[in-house]
């Protein structure tokens, strides 16, 4: 799914171009669709349910009894013990199958993802593109990631060994700050222009551009 036009990649390219006029840093900008596609707490959810739905029936089965009854015109029936765990079995199979395909449903499954797990998969998810598209692949070390993840509402940055030794993580939160400002308000390559910008200032206090210096990665913004 493409969330920029040629005029907003253009934009963020811009910036990163701009930034690196001032620094021997690289900067890298990543947007995702999602980190993750949480199928994993998607099937504990639907185990969850089918797993309630057999214990309620199991604890009263009575109304579950008589409601099948009421639906089948019946006047009553002496359930045999097989019947009765075969109907346990049916109740959390359905459960478990209704959930998984609600769970479908793109939103719905966002929503119901704790924080937590949104949080740390959006930063596994950061390490591995900065992995593979930053890391060590500089001259000096000086890669940065700006990572943001568009269903999890998460954003990231990951920075080279050299950098982070000498750039405490707090120090990125201004340009989070100020990178998330603009995206809340549906701006989102002019909040990702912004939060280059602010990267390229701490980049160009701690490591200033020399004569010899070249850019050793593309400017261009990655969209997946």
């Amino acid at each position: 799914m493409a969330y920029l036009s040629e005029k907003e990649h253009k934009l963020v390219s811009d910036a990163v171009a701009q930034a690196e006029t001032a620094t021997s840093g690289e900067i890298v900008t990543v947007l995702a669709d999602r980190s993750d596609g949480f199928s994993d707490v998607v099937l504990v959810y639907a185990a969850g349910m089918g797993f309630t739905a057999m214990s309620v029936f199991a604890a009263l089965p009575l109304p579950f009894l008589d409601l099948w009854d009421a639906l089948i015109g019946g006047w009553g029936h002496d359930w045999t013990t097989g019947e009765l765990a075969s109907m346990t079995i049916a109740l959390g199979l359905v459960a478990f199958a209704a959930t998984w395909l609600l769970l479908a449903i793109d939103p719905l499954r966002f929503a119901l993802i704790p924080k937590p797990v949104k949080a740390a998969r959006a930063r596994d998810a950061a390490i591995r593109h900065f992995k593979v598209g930053a890391e060590s692949r500089t001259h000096g070390r000086t890669g940065v990631l700006l990572y943001l993840s568009m269903r999890e509402h998460r954003a990231e940055i990951v920075a080279d060994e050299t950098i982070a030794g000498q750039v405490p993580a707090e120090v990125w939160g201004e340009a989070m700050a100020d990178m998330l400002a603009e995206i809340r308000e549906g701006r989102i390559a002019e909040g990702l222009a912004v939060g280059v910008r602010d990267v390229g200032a701490v980049l160009a206090e701690r490591f200033p551009r020399d004569a010899e210096d070249t850019n050793e990665l593309p400017d261009r913004l990655i969209e997946v």
